[in-house]
Parts: C-alpha cells; structure tokens; sequence
C-alpha cells in the first residue's frame, strides 16, 4: 500500500462505450457525485476482498466513507432501482445485502484458521481469542 503521506495525485484512464459513460454519469449525478468520485466509489465496491485504508482522504471533497456514498450502498440501490423499477423493501434488503453472509461465512473461516476465534457450544456462539 502506498505512504499514507503520499497525497499525490494521478490520472488513470480507461476507454469504455459512450452509453456506459453516459450510465456512468446519470448515476454519479443522481447520487450528486463527481464522475471520479463515481468511478473510483465502483471500483472500491468491486474491491470488497481488498484492504484499503478506511480513513484514506476524499480529494473530490464528496462522500467518505462515513456516508452511505462513500461505501456504494447509493449507488447500488439506485442501479438495483433501474434495473428493476418496483421493489419491496423486502426485495431490497435481500439485493442488497445478498453476498453479506457468504462474505461474513469467508471472514469467520479465515479467522478460526487463523486461531483469532472460534465457535463455543457451551456459549452457543462465537468468540474471539486472546492473541
């Protein structure tokens, strides 16, 4: 990971068709978003295996990642939304938390073979263990 000093910023470009690009800012304006903000909160959801510092700045000066934008969960209900009009609250709890608990089943896994915690039946539940 890069210097948390290191504040430099850089260009990345990419190519994609126009109707994507114009998807792309329809999205970021609806969530009153820069494109880069846009784009870069995308490819941070995309990235959910990933570490990142989760105090990295906002050099845009729009959504951190103490806000619903900064995590993505705006734009993927309005993605979810377009996609599919007229949803129950039912509906989108389960669209958008769907992968929530085969990400938490890896994180459990990872962490009993790493012996950070364990279940207890006597407990009835999970607990950590002292390092």
């Amino acid at each position: 990971m890069a210097d948390e000093g290191d504040r430099t910023r850089t260009a990345v470009k990419t190519y994609v068709p126009q109707y994507q690009k114009s998807e792309w800012k329809a999205h970021a304006d609806a969530l009153e978003m820069s494109q880069a903000e846009f784009v870069r909160t995308m490819v941070q959801a995309g990235r959910n295996g990933f570490k990142f510092e989760s105090n990295a700045p906002n050099l845009e000066g729009g959504s951190d990642r103490s806000h619903p934008g900064g995590d993505g969960l705006k734009t993927r209900l309005l993605e979810t939304l377009f996609s599919q009009p007229h949803m129950s609250w039912e509906n989108l709890v389960a669209e958008l938390s769907g992968d929530f608990e085969d990400r938490l089943e890896d994180a459990i896994s990872e962490l009993e073979s790493e012996n950070k915690i364990r279940y207890n039946p006597r407990k009835g539940g999970y607990e950590a263990l002292d390092s």
